[in-house]
């Protein structure tokens, strides 16, 4: 959610609307989680949020342990509009 609100700009609100995490195996050690946004889907949010006046994108990632593979699998939904421009 930060990271979307950080690339959308002072323009936008964005809120958590849901989570959901699947355990594959266990974690033993340390795992990690790469969280991108590309320039594309990023212009697709701005652009459906700008049109219908929310935009509710789905992320979905793969949290792994130390030799690459998963351990889980991570789904997140988030809410995001343009905010109203005050009188």
């Amino acid at each position: 959610m930060l990271l979307l609100l950080e690339r959308l700009g002072g323009d936008y609100i964005v809120w958590d609307k849901s989570a959901s995490i699947r355990f594959l195996k266990p974690g033993r050690g340390t795992v990690r989680a790469l969280f991108e946004i590309s320039d594309a889907k990023l212009a697709e949010i701005k652009a459906e949020a700008d049109a219908v006046g929310k935009c509710e994108p789905r992320f979905e990632l793969k949290i792994t342990d130390d030799s690459g593979e998963p351990v889980a699998e991570l789904t997140k939904v988030l809410h995001v509009r343009r905010k109203r421009a005050r009188p």
